[in-house]
């Protein structure tokens, strides 16, 4: 196991449960999306869009195998997602 895997496993484990779907959907959906809105992201995971942005900021901290970035505000907040 290379010292990057297990930082990211390790940045994971301290995630809440909440975060940790999160994270599951992005990482899942990022090679054929790029942008997420916390609304829809809520809608499949069934949160609030105020929960996933309440959430997000532990992602977009994280060492995790994507990037994360608060890009827009319209509607909802979107994110932008690259692996």
């Amino acid at each position: 196991m290379s010292a990057t895997t297990t930082a990211t496993n390790q940045a994971a484990a301290d995630l809440s449960e909440k975060q940790a779907r999160i994270l599951r959907h992005l990482q899942e959906n990022a090679d054929t999306q790029t942008y997420f809105k916390s609304r829809l992201i809520g809608d499949a995971l069934n949160m609030s869009a105020k929960e996933v942005g309440t959430n997000m900021p532990a992602i977009r901290d994280g060492e995790f195998n994507i990037d994360v970035e608060k890009w827009g505000y319209s509607s909802s907040t979107t994110w932008k997602v690259t692996a």
